[in-house]
């Protein structure tokens, strides 16, 4: 069965950094375009950084994560991963990975809906002081 398992969220202080990973188990994501998603309450769901199928690290940031955090992959560990530093109280959510068979532009996949492809079960990432 195809899924997408996440793991590294957790509790940070505001500054801090985090690693969230997303393993993809049933399927190789090679030449799958992958994104990073947030859901916090209250707020619309964003895509916040992701990458395009290629595998040429061609990727997209959202404005509010821009200069922070990073999407990579390693296709070889068939996984993704997010990196992000210098955490802001407002980066609390919850934080999924998906991944999509499709050829597209890396800003085109930060605006998939939820269902779109394989989406990993989310992680919380709460900063907090």
């Amino acid at each position: 069965q195809a899924q997408l398992l996440q793991s590294g969220g957790g509790l940070q202080q505001p500054g801090g950094s985090l690693r969230l990973s997303c393993l993809a188990s049933g399927f190789s994501l090679d030449r799958y375009a992958i994104g990073w998603f947030r859901q916090a309450p209250g707020v619309k769901r964003e895509g916040l950084a992701c990458m395009d199928s290629t595998g040429v690290s061609n990727a997209f940031y959202d404005d509010a994560v821009k200069g922070r955090f990073t999407i990579s992959r390693d296709n070889a560990a068939n996984t993704m991963y997010l990196q992000m530093d210098n955490l802001k109280s407002n980066d609390t959510g919850i934080y999924y990975c998906q991944a999509g068979r499709t050829i597209t532009t890396a800003q085109r996949v930060c605006q998939w809906e939820s269902d779109f492809g394989y989406r990993g079960t989310g992680i919380t990432v709460t900063v907090s002081s």
